[in-house]
């Protein structure tokens, strides 16, 4: 699922040609995420939607959304082929459930290890995190968002849901993006990290 990691080393390539123009954004990374959208030669935006780019939707920093979590790892768990938003199916396996609390109240996410990933320099220790939550079809893109995280020394991992991402088929069909499987819902409103796209 290289796809998915788009973000990641793009902004150190050109981020130096965006001084002439303050990008929008809270924090770093979303001026990171605003630079690489802005940016013609990785910019997954169609022309039409670059030309009138002027920076995406995020909501407020909040660190209620910072959580820590226990990671409950599952060795065993088999691999198994996650449907997409086209005919490609990805080959993941849980890596382990994530438990954690916000507002007192507990949740569990599965957290996935993708094969592919396991196989490509640079991304050996990636997991993802895909969920649902109820800003979705809202405030948030209906179909779920993302979180990348990679693999703990220890038994705690922290989710930042402030750097939840949508998927890139968002802005452009020529993505194959997992779909986020159903278990991984959470009943509360995650206002944290991206909006939907307008």
């Amino acid at each position: 699922m290289k796809y998915i990691f788009l973000s990641i080393g793009v902004f150190i390539v050109f981020g130096c040609s965006e001084k002439k123009q303050s990008l929008k954004g809270e924090t770093e990374w979303q001026r990171e995420k605003n630079a690489i959208y802005k940016d013609a030669s990785v910019s997954p935006l169609k022309p039409d939607d670059l030309k009138n780019f002027k920076g995406l939707d995020f909501f407020k920093e909040d660190s209620l959304f910072v959580v820590s979590a226990y990671l409950e790892r599952t060795p065993d768990s088999e691999w198994f082929n996650m449907k997409t938003t086209d005919d490609r199916l990805s080959k993941e396996r849980v890596y382990g459930i994530l438990k954690f609390q916000i507002k007192d109240n507990p949740y569990q996410l599965n957290i996935y290890q993708g094969e592919e990933n396991m196989q490509t320099e640079g991304y050996e220790d990636y997991l993802f995190l895909p969920f649902l939550d109820n800003t979705n079809g809202v405030t948030s893109y209906g179909g779920g968002r993302y979180i990348d995280l990679r693999i703990p020394k220890g038994d705690t991992i922290v989710i930042n849901f402030n750097k939840a991402y949508n998927p890139l088929c968002v802005y452009n069909e020529k993505y194959s993006c997992p779909i986020v499987p159903r278990i991984n819902y959470l009943n509360i409103e995650i206002e944290a990290g991206m909006k939907k796209f307008k």
